[in-house]
């Protein structure tokens, strides 16, 4: 499986199946890739990785909803190896004290003082809603209250209830919107709000009521909510699908009262009707679900068949169901179709006549001149065939000399294909510049063989073409580059460690 470079959650299980780590990241592919490149790992992690069977994912459209998706997967699955949330540390409360002029506080324990709120799997998410409630709502931080007003009064961050600049009771008050917002209900905390900005305005008390359209304008902002978890009370089955020659890709995200519990995805053969033929299998077998979220509209047979198992169908044209039905989509496209856009992209910027399925890419590695080697790695529809990596010990140059040893790996790769009658790949990348290209090209030439051929300097990251005079311009975040430099940092991966191994040997 191709993982992205996207954020999201990264899942993995044991060989019964069984999820035994729930992680987010802001690039899953370099956060997986972590678990398995690194020799420093700890005990516990080495345990992890010896027992990870496969690996899922579950891709997001921001660092915040995969902070938020991670939180309900470990809650739902209490993974083996995940922080366990009585022991850990990360894992806090926010705290309303029973102190006359109340604070809000952090707190690692549950205690009989005070009010709790939480506990909050990510120490980010935590900070940011104490900061927020304190800032908005102008409570007091410090521990004993003083004889004059502070700094945060005099910055408009506390509103000076140790100097009796804020009534107990109208303090209290904000206090009681505080735990509103705490326990989730920000809609009815705006409707509050707005009915006391209302009634200032109406005793003309415009300071205050100023005060309050700031705190209604900041839940607001707060109130966008992310995907990933909604506060519902039914169960939701969001369903995409994906038409691909003469295949079907269908994936699924259940939810259980606005949580993201899990995906499933289904290929099977196109055929006319298959849509309805799923809906009508899967709801046939499955646990019946109070809302389905629809990219179309069905007939109104399968309409009265889905509403007889109470089931209704929602097919959004806008606003937050319609963002899940595209967050399927996206992640139907990256679980099935990443490498296949990613080559077609690059045969695209290429102009190559040919799809390139087999691509193979060679570096030079050395020392100041010695332990001279060099590489070749193999992808093969867009992921690594490292079963067609190729090491090679430079035997006709002596000292530094690039140009020279990149021909000569050019040379005996494909001088032994030709002699065994093997196929050749679609394109072939040069670590390098124009010279390395060149002689790279010459000994494809002493082979009379025709392949496109091309170079990729890290510098710059420059991509040169033969027959070009300049290279060839691609988008810095371009699909088609971020691809090619992938492929030309393994072969420098893979000759660097080749050349380790031979100066240890040695």
């Amino acid at each position: 499986m191709e993982i992205p470079n996207n954020p999201g959650c990264y899942i993995y299980k044991n060989k019964q199946g069984k999820i035994i780590y729930v992680g987010k990241a802001k690039n899953l592919k370099k956060r997986v890739a972590s678990y398995f490149n690194k020799n420093d790992l700890d005990e516990k992690t080495k345990h992890l990785v010896s027992n990870i069977s496969k690996i899922d994912f579950i891709v997001t459209n921001s660092e915040v909803e995969a902070l938020i998706l991670e939180n309900n997967l470990i809650k739902k699955n209490q993974p083996k190896y995940n922080i366990n949330l009585k022991d850990s540390k990360r894992y806090a409360y926010i705290k309303i004290t029973d102190e006359d002029f109340p604070r809000a506080l952090i707190a690692r324990n549950i205690t009989k003082d005070g009010k709790y709120f939480g506990p909050f799997v990510s120490a980010a998410a935590r900070d940011y809603v104490l900061d927020f409630v304190k800032k908005t709502f102008r409570l007091r931080t410090c521990k004993r209250m003083p004889k004059k007003e502070c700094l945060r009064y005099h910055i408009k961050l506390c509103d000076g209830p140790c100097t009796n600049k804020i009534s107990f009771k109208e303090y209290m008050g904000r206090i009681n919107d505080v735990q509103v917002l705490l326990k989730g209900n920000l809609s009815g905390l705006v409707k509050i709000l707005n009915v006391k900005m209302k009634e200032y305005s109406v005793k003309k008390s415009f300071e205050k009521a100023i005060i309050v359209r700031e705190q209604i304008n900041a839940l607001k902002y707060l109130k966008e909510k992310q995907n990933m978890e909604r506060q519902k009370k039914f169960d939701e089955d969001i369903i995409n699908y994906y038409l691909r020659d003469g295949k079907v890709y269908v994936m699924m995200f259940n939810t259980s009262k606005g949580v993201l519990g899990e995906k499933q995805e289904w290929v099977f053969d196109y055929i006319e009707g298959f849509f309805e033929d799923f809906l009508i299998q899967y709801y046939d077998l499955n646990k019946r679900k109070k809302e389905l979220i629809l990219p179309e509209n069905v007939d109104l047979a399968l309409k009265k068949y889905l509403d007889d198992r109470q089931v209704k169908v929602v097919v959004p044209k806008k606003g937050e169901r319609k963002k899940l039905i595209d967050l399927v989509k996206k992640n139907i496209e990256i679980a099935f179709f990443a490498n296949t856009k990613k080559i077609e992209e690059l045969q695209k910027r290429l102009k190559l006549n040919d799809i390139p399925n087999v691509i193979e890419c060679f570096d030079i590695s050395h020392l100041s001149g010695t332990s001279t080697v060099g590489s070749m790695v193999q992808f093969r529809n867009g992921i690594p065939d490292k079963s067609n990596y190729r090491r090679f010990k430079i035997r006709t140059v002596k000292g530094i000399d690039d140009f020279a040893s990149i021909n000569e790996i050019v040379y005996r790769r494909y001088k032994r294909l030709q002699q065994e009658a093997q196929s050749m790949p679609n394109l072939i990348i040069i670590d390098g510049g124009k010279g390395q290209l060149s002689f790279a090209q010459k000994a494809l030439s002493r082979l009379n063989l025709k392949i496109p051929i091309i170079s990729i300097a890290k510098k710059f990251e420059e991509v040169h073409v033969l027959g070009l005079p300049f290279p060839l311009k691609i988008p810095r975040k371009n699909s088609a580059l971020l691809f090619l430099q992938e492929i030309r940092d393994e072969a420098h991966r893979f000759a660097i460690n080749y050349n380790r191994m031979l100066r240890k040997i040695k």
